[in-house]
């Protein structure tokens, strides 16, 4: 099958896996998806630590909505909201997008509900670009192993400075396109 390259990539599919439904983020995901998010432990070894506290995570909520590309994360079974996820940056010249601000439910941890979610994601982005990059928090070791169990290479480090002047310590990781035999 020949490879089609696209100029724009759609940030905001209605996914649908086995276990999981991502769809777009909407205002009324407010109190559901805050329920989720007020988990302290969820955010432990989070840069943005305190992100369980309302006003934090409605700051976040907010730029969610802004960023045209979040989604809620379903659990199929339940229907109901355990999470959200996000496509930015979308660099057609590198054809390259990044995944991130991903978290889950902690009735929801362990591998099998986080493995979907990405491939979901990935699949999708997939067909728009050549490689997703996954910026982590460079304490946020969990999230780390997570990136590695589903093929994720670290292929380096930045440091950023945040909306409130602080700087963030990130790694980077990068899954390629399957069959991508273009050099890095």
């Amino acid at each position: 099958m020949k490879n089609i390259e696209r100029e724009s990539f759609e940030l905001q599919p209605q996914l649908v896996g086995d276990l999981l439904e991502l769809r777009p983020l909407r205002p009324e995901d407010w109190e559901s998806l805050f329920a989720v998010a007020s988990d302290p432990l969820i955010w432990e070894q989070h840069p943005a630590h305190d992100r369980y506290q309302e006003e934090v995570f409605r700051e976040f909520f907010h730029e969610a909505l802004a960023s045209g590309g979040a989604f809620v994360v379903i659990d199929r079974k339940t229907q109901r909201i355990i999470g959200s996820s996000r496509y930015f940056g979308f660099d057609s010249s590198k054809r390259e997008i990044e995944i991130g601000w991903t978290f889950l439910a902690r009735s929801h941890w362990g591998g099998k509900y986080n493995a979907e979610l990405k491939r979901l994601m990935l699949g999708h982005a997939f067909n728009f670009v050549e490689s997703v990059v996954f910026l982590i928090g460079a304490t946020n070791i969990r999230s780390q192993k997570a990136l590695e169990k589903i093929g994720g290479l670290m292929t380096g480090q930045r440091k950023e400075t945040n909306l409130h002047g602080e700087t963030v310590e990130q790694v980077v990781y990068q899954i390629k396109k399957p069959g991508n035999l273009a050099s890095p």
